[in-house]
């Protein structure tokens, strides 16, 4: 590995830096990005039926905001009809929406500097192979033929090239897969705010427990 680094000169150090950030992106997003920290599937039903009972506490609604994404969508709906038994219908929809938004926010977050990126590397990987050619051209100077140059131009166009599309590609892909991730959570917040407003509407005006 170190003999290509050293073939394939100074331009392969951006994109070892771009490939370390992408890995680590892509890990990270990964992580948070999991059902469980998103949206658990079993934490709509078990909001819907404690909220029939009666509006729950401000300790509940806490940990109900800390459990997710989803749960901190829900919370805030659930925190409006308690802290005003008067809301109507505008008021909750409002405090949905707010706090879909941050949600929404919270899911992209880092997703731009990994588009940004999978755009960037192979645009590097063009610049090391501009750099390959300037030398083999200067390698090829009239009356003076340098083969060391020559294989050195040539190691640095297509080791910087190749490692461009290495990054670029997954980086890519990994872009399109969260981005497709994120839409589908986005409408599935969405969906259970709708579920839970008509349930909010009902017992806004039940007195907290």
């Amino acid at each position: 590995m170190f003999s290509i680094i050293q073939a394939a000169g100074w331009p392969i150090w951006p994109l070892i830096l771009c490939s370390i950030a992408a890995l680590t992106i892509i890990v990270e997003r990964i992580m948070s990005l999991m059902p469980r920290k998103v949206a658990p599937p079993t934490l709509l039903g078990e909001v819907v039926t404690l909220t029939r009972h009666g509006l729950p506490s401000s300790e509940v609604i806490g940990k109900l905001e800390a459990n997710s994404v989803l749960g901190g969508v829900l919370a805030a709906g659930v925190r409006t009809a308690a802290q005003d038994p008067r809301a109507d219908e505008s008021t909750l929809r409002h405090a949905f929406e707010a706090a879909g938004r941050a949600a929404a926010h919270r899911l992209e977050r880092y997703l731009n500097t990994l588009g940004t990126l999978a755009s960037a590397a192979p645009l590097l990987g063009l610049l090391g192979t501009v750099v390959g050619m300037i030398e083999i051209f200067g390698s090829q100077s009239p009356g003076n033929s340098n083969p060391e140059q020559l294989a050195h131009g040539i190691s640095v166009a297509l080791y910087n090239t190749a490692f461009g599309l290495i990054i670029a590609i997954p980086a890519l892909m990994f872009y399109r897969y969260f981005r497709g991730q994120i839409d589908a959570y986005i409408v599935e917040l969405e969906q259970a705010a709708e579920t839970l407003l008509p349930q909010l509407l009902r017992m806004s005006a039940t007195p907290r427990r």
